[in-house]
């Protein structure tokens, strides 16, 4: 008996020590954040911005699956990698449940985030000891916000705007408020009309809080008349170059030409001049705040040489770039993509001939024109001069290296292997000539980064909406220079030579429509931009991707199919996610899809 009432006492005593220490046991705090955090941490809290940041689709020259690959579901470019995404879409498996053009989730979660953060900016305190930091650190993180918002709102619409089974012009879902979990997510797309007003609205908003540039100020002249009275220095902290790639007024300005462009063009207008005349002149005000014709960058075509990469810092950048990524980390990922095997790359990209052949003589007529010249003999001599700037052609030097595509070049030549080119020609732009591989696999990364939006773009776009709204040579209200002076500096700045008698000779907006499309073409090739021009211009986007098989002494050039584009006309407009339309029956997919 004893030695149960032991075994009792045993069990009791460890009983009442467990009771009492239970606030031993219970678990403490983690540490995990929760939301909260975001009203009492202004650097947690801008983290919701950034995500806003990194939902943008833009050049990447680490991903390989990036948008500059799209290039090879058209007439521009085939790829290597038969199990290419984007040449996928390009030969007839693109669908609503495959869609790597797809933008509407990345979109959506980064309009998520920015319409989370949004209503906080106010609540929280920015800077204790200095309310004028405080204040003008809300103004610039609501331009931002206002921006990054009608920005991916802007590219749903270019992604998965589209006509329903009616022939009514969709847009996109618009939410600007952060939705709770028991909100109401069934909601119609509106209308393509609404959609861009909505969009300009964010896009006008964020140009009331922020400033033209990120630039440092010495003078207190300079300052913003809303922050008359302000400490310069304060002023640099928030406003100045410390935060040069984040969004700026300027910019913006650009995303709302980019946006009048796409409203205008055919596939989403009726070809209305009021529409040409505004997409004109919100290029040219872009244009004229950095020196109009004058303001073109001499070497803006070549913006991804090595030097002109390595001499950009976040106090100093290229001319050309109206907007660009960090330039803070390196690799050679683009370079080992799409080099030439002989040169230990994967030769990804394949430019095509159709894209050769759009290249004009140094003349500048096009080689289907008998003054330009041309001799099919030799077809690479007395070409564009950014034909050479922009392909590797049979007979080029890379690298200090001979890359020869035709029969006897090697692992250079077409189809030798399956990283060898299939056209006959390799990438050259946006590659850097000093990043160069050993044959026992190392290299030296340099310095790459994003690239927003190019000056040059601008011009184009200005150059195509002012020859839709007045001519070659009209002029609007705003702008003080016309369709034709605009390319025929980019032509000058290429090395055409002058005077530029095709140019001169092409009078008539359809004529000048053609050249403006090409100049596009080229200026423009692998940037991402092809497949949505022919989308937006409404042209056919199945016109087959040639090449070139070439004999031993160059002296023979065959011209060969080498790969169908297989689009059906619906598919001028892009499907939005059908999980998206099963999940919201209030969510009409555009025809066809």
């Amino acid at each position: 008996m004893k030695f149960i009432n032991k075994y009792l006492l045993f069990l009791i005593i460890p009983a009442q020590v467990l009771v009492g220490c239970s606030a031993i046991l219970d678990p403490e705090n983690d540490n995990h954040s929760n939301f909260n955090r975001v009203y009492e941490d202004p650097a947690y809290a801008e983290g919701l911005l950034v995500n806003g940041y990194n939902k943008i689709p833009t050049i990447d020259f680490v991903n390989p699956t990036s948008s500059i690959m799209n290039e090879v579901a058209t007439d521009n470019a085939v790829s290597n990698d038969k199990f290419n995404n984007f040449l996928r879409v390009g030969t007839g498996q693109w669908t609503s449940q495959f869609n790597p053009l797809n933008v509407w989730d990345n979109a959506n979660k980064g309009i998520l985030y920015v319409n989370l953060f949004i209503p906080t900016i106010d609540t929280i305190v920015w800077s204790w000891s200095n309310p004028n930091l405080n204040l003008m650190f809300k103004d610039r993180l609501k331009g931002e916000s206002y921006a990054l918002r009608g920005l991916l709102k802007y590219y749903m619409l270019q992604n998965h705007a589209g006509k329903s089974k009616s022939g009514k012009l969709l847009g996109v879902k618009l939410t600007d408020k952060f939705s709770q979990e028991d909100a109401n997510f069934n909601v119609a797309r509106a209308g393509f009309t609404e959609s861009v007003a909505v969009i300009n609205a964010d896009f006008n908003l964020a140009m009331q809080y922020l400033p033209m540039d990120f630039k440092d100020i010495t003078a207190a002249a300079q300052l913003p008349a809303a922050y008359t009275g302000f400490n310069i220095a304060d002023y640099n902290k928030v406003l100045g170059s410390v935060s040069n790639q984040r969004i700026t007024k300027r910019i913006v300005m650009g995303f709302k030409a980019r946006l009048a462009l796409l409203a205008a063009s055919p596939a989403y207008s009726n070809d209305d001049p009021a529409l040409w005349t505004v997409a004109a002149n919100a290029a040219a005000d872009v244009l004229l705040g950095n020196g109009g014709i004058a303001g073109l960058d001499p070497n803006g075509h070549k913006f991804y040489e090595s030097a002109r990469v390595e001499a950009v810092t976040v106090a100093a950048d290229q001319k050309e770039m109206l907007w660009r990524g960090p330039s803070n980390t390196t690799s050679s990922t683009f370079e080992k993509n799409n080099l030439p095997p002989g040169l230990y790359g994967s030769g990804l990209v394949n430019p095509s001939q159709n894209l050769v052949d759009a290249f004009p003589m140094v003349n500048g007529y096009p080689i289907s024109e008998p003054l330009s010249l041309y001799n099919p003999a030799n077809p690479y001599a007395g070409r564009d001069p950014r034909l050479a700037a922009y392909i590797i052609y049979n007979g080029a030097t890379y690298q200090g290296k001979v890359i020869k595509t035709g029969i006897g070049g090697g692992v250079n030549a077409k189809d030798s292997l399956p990283t060898s080119s299939r056209t006959g020609y390799y990438l050259k732009k946006l590659l850097r000539d000093d990043v160069i591989f050993q044959s026992n696999g190392s290299t030296t990364n340099k310095k790459h980064y994003a690239v927003h939006m190019r000056y040059t773009e601008v011009f184009l776009n200005y150059a195509e909406a002012a020859n839709e709204a007045w001519g070659p040579t009209g002029i609007g209200a705003v702008a003080t220079f016309s369709a034709k002076d605009v390319i025929a500096a980019i032509r000058k700045r290429a090395g055409i030579t002058q005077p530029d008698n095709y140019l001169n000779a092409q009078v008539t907006k359809a004529a000048m429509r053609d050249l403006i499309r090409n100049e596009r073409r080229l200026e423009l090739s692998f940037e991402g931009f092809r497949f949505w021009d022919l989308r937006r211009w409404g042209l056919p986007l199945n016109t087959t991707a040639k090449g070139v098989s070439i004999n031993s002494t160059a002296t023979n050039f065959q011209y060969l199919d080498i790969e169908l584009r297989t689009y059906q006309p619906f598919m001028q407009y892009g499907p939005i996610p059908e999980q998206e339309t099963l999940k919201f029956s209030a969510l009409e997919q555009n025809a066809g899809w």
